[in-house]
């Protein structure tokens, strides 16, 4: 329990116990809870709950995602490396399954590399029914929009100042930055490219999700090596 409490600093104790019992130990949470408290450990505060925005008639805005492919969503995390020097993520999700499709990590990252990261997606996986993003110039461009409409997608876009419309990638935004970008130091472009990646399949296959009964997003979701789209 130590040992995922040292390798994994912001997991509370169920997400420790969710990992225990994957490695093999019989143990339940109540008894892993009664351990880390008794060891001194802090179980990470819980982020307040985000509501949802109701119309008139009584509807609410936000699109469900009912099934794997029904909806993706994606947006923009902004960090720095160790010299300074600005860089972006662009953070591909499949609503339904919470498997993170893809992290793009550039300088700069524009509406041409969204229709780039998301032609990558559509050739692996085929192309969802709904792309849920926020209402910046890269993702309103007309070119994205003709795009998307082009291949048989809707776009959903989310109301300016309504974040919780989008609460997944709000949700997955705020998990990496609080496990991985706020304890790490990038010396370069190249080294952040690769940690976030690590990071990206470790969320998918190892990382135990409390709204998926602690069990992660997608364990049978990495792609071999010589499969992968050539990243820019």
């Amino acid at each position: 329990m130590i040992e995922f409490t040292r390798q994994y600093g912001r997991y509370g104790y169920r997400r420790v116990a969710a990992l225990l019992r994957d490695a093999g130990w019989q143990v339940n949470d109540k008894r892993v809870e009664r351990l880390w408290r008794r060891e001194g450990l802090k179980v990470p505060m819980k982020q307040p709950k985000k509501g949802r925005l109701w119309l008139n008639d009584g509807s609410c805005v936000r699109l469900r995602p009912e099934y794997r492919n029904h909806v993706w969503s994606y947006d923009f995390v902004h960090h720095r490396t160790d010299d300074g020097r600005a860089f972006r993520t662009l953070n591909i999700l499949d609503e339904h399954s919470r498997e993170c499709l893809a992290i793009r990590v550039k300088r700069k990252l524009n509406s041409t590399e969204v229709i780039d990261a998301l032609t990558d997606l559509f050739i692996l996986r085929g192309f969802p029914a709904y792309i849920r993003s926020d209402n910046g110039p890269e993702f309103i461009a007309e070119a994205v929009r003709d795009w998307i409409k082009a291949v048989g997608a809707k776009t959903a876009y989310i109301e300016p100042g309504s974040p919780w419309e989008n609460g997944y990638c709000e949700s997955f935004n705020g998990r990496m930055r609080d496990e991985l970008l706020n304890g790490e130091i990038f010396y370069s472009l190249r080294e952040a490219q690769i940690i976030i990646e690590r990071w990206r399949n470790h969320y998918n296959t190892k990382r135990p999700h409390s709204a998926l009964g602690y069990r992660p997003p997608a364990p049978e979701a990495i792609i071999p090596m010589d499969q992968r789209p050539i990243m820019h």
